[in-house]
């Protein structure tokens, strides 16, 4: 016991049974009990609200009320305090009723002693001070899952979702009803990537730390760092703390483009700088011959044969440079929305002979951006060029969305033609890399270059089979 008094209200409508409980309460320990009297049910209730003591004692018998009908009146409060129930007679019925209505113990008038009433008193005390520590604990716990950033899921090892946190609901844009009809494994993009969280996470492990890939409800793909424990063995629940860390992969991957640019960049000086050298020395050796009387048709053959590769290969080497140097601009405020309809422009007549059908979500009002009008779109046109050979004739849906979108500006360009399988998706803006006959490799390399000028950055999302989506960021004036 605490060295504060404990305060008590007796709910009893008998003077002679308030006089008695007191005296075996000072018979207990003088001083460590304050003893309150509410001889009627109005006046209870009216020292109940005050909420101003520890336990409560109260009479099964109030004239025409019962101390049940004072356990619904904590109930209707809210107001959690331990309250023993007293009456004249034992009755098993009026027991199990006072404890269904919260009442934390039942004593016989007639049977009560002063160690009795004690103990009583001192296990209705404790197990409410457990009860609020349980409540505070429960409170903090939800405070964190309410309120964290990160999605955090709760689940079984059926796959069944128990529960799911606001970010969880928000990221995968499911509501709270629709997550919690829903098996765990629909969230996984990847069918393998489910066996083997489930083989770990309810398997001898016990435990998850490992990157997946999920889908939220519009498809989108997300990539996740999913960190789970088993929190129960026996019922095999487990608790999934999931990072969205798409963007951060993003950025990673951004970073690594970016840095393959530098080196690309510093490849085709070296190649430059040490196969120029010679075709020019080729090229001043085949003016001279040219010059010289042919001896014969096949020398003149040759030579045209020797010239025209020479500045073929020259030409290659000059577009080479031109796609990876950086670039000079001539920066002016320009609309990503009038960029846009800019390149589409230019690409109208291919647009018009495949008959493609173009969709335009545009942002209003227009979003200025620092830009070198002609050169974003180029890298534009040769994004729109790349969708309408992706697309079959006559079947084509070119999808144009600009947004703001983290304080900067978007534009999406989208089709529905064969998409890029993964393993090209990381070599496409590589150098002279191409799936066209007659491709040079260049278009996209020269796109990223302009992009990465313009202190903006590109990615790419593709399904085989569904299109391709190219996402350009890029700062806002």
């Amino acid at each position: 016991m605490t060295d504060q008094p404990i305060h008590i209200l007796m709910i009893d409508d008998d003077e002679d049974d308030f006089f008695l409980v007191n005296e075996l309460l000072q018979d207990i320990s003088p001083g460590q009990y304050q003893l309150e009297w509410a001889p009627t049910y109005a006046l209870a209730l009216t020292e109940i609200e005050r909420r101003a003591h520890d336990i409560y004692l109260v009479d099964y018998r109030l004239g025409p009320y019962t101390g049940i009908d004072i356990l619904h009146h904590f109930q209707q409060l809210h107001y959690k305090a331990p309250v023993i129930m007293l009456t004249g007679k034992g009755d098993y019925n009026i027991d199990k009723e006072a404890m269904m209505a919260g009442a934390s113990d039942y004593l016989v008038k007639g049977d009560i002693s002063a160690d009795l009433l004690e103990r009583s008193i001192r296990y209705a005390l404790d197990e409410m001070n457990h009860l609020r520590t349980l409540a505070e604990s429960e409170k903090k716990y939800y405070g964190v899952f309410e309120k964290a950033h990160d999605l955090i899921l709760l689940a079984d090892c059926d796959k069944n979702i128990i529960d799911a946190n606001p970010s969880a609901l928000r990221v995968l844009q499911y509501s709270k009803e629709e997550i919690m009809r829903m098996n765990l494994k629909d969230l996984f993009l990847f069918e393998e990537q489910c066996r083997h969280f489930f083989d770990q996470i309810c398997g001898e492990q016990g435990s998850v730390q490992t990157e997946y890939n999920f889908v939220n409800k519009a498809g989108k793909k997300l990539d996740v760092l999913v960190n789970a424990v088993m929190l129960d063995e026996a019922e095999q629940i487990f608790l999934c703390v999931v990072q969205d860390i798409t963007e951060k992969k993003k950025e990673e991957q951004e970073k690594q483009q970016q840095q393959k640019f530098v080196i690309t960049g510093r490849i085709a000086r070296v190649i430059a700088h040490e196969v120029r050298n010679p075709l020019t020395n080729i090229l001043l050796a085949v003016s001279q011959f040219k010059q010289e009387p042919p001896d014969s048709e096949d020398s003149q053959l040759y030579t045209d044969i020797i010239e025209r590769n020479c500045i073929r290969i020259n030409q290659l080497i000059t577009e080479l440079l031109h796609s990876t140097r950086m670039i000079e601009l001539h920066m002016q405020p320009h609309g990503v929305n009038e960029l846009t309809e800019k390149a589409l422009g230019l690409a109208q007549d291919r647009l018009q002979l495949h008959e493609v059908k173009v969709e335009k979500r545009l942002v209003d009002p227009d979003i200025l951006v620092p830009a070198d009008a002609e050169k974003v779109e180029i890298a534009l046109l040769n994004i729109i060029i790349n969708a309408i050979e992706a697309m079959p004739p006559g079947k084509g849906e070119l999808n144009i969305h600009t947004a703001r979108q983290n304080g900067k500006a978007l534009i999406q360009i989208s089709d529905n033609g064969i998409g890029i399988p993964e393993e090209m998706r990381t070599k496409l803006f590589d150098p002279f890399f191409t799936n066209k006959p007659k491709g040079s490799g260049l278009g996209l390399t020269s796109t990223q270059n302009i992009i990465i000028n313009h202190k903006g950055n590109i990615h790419v999302d593709s399904e085989p089979g569904k299109g391709t989506t190219f996402s350009i960021m890029l700062p806002v004036q």
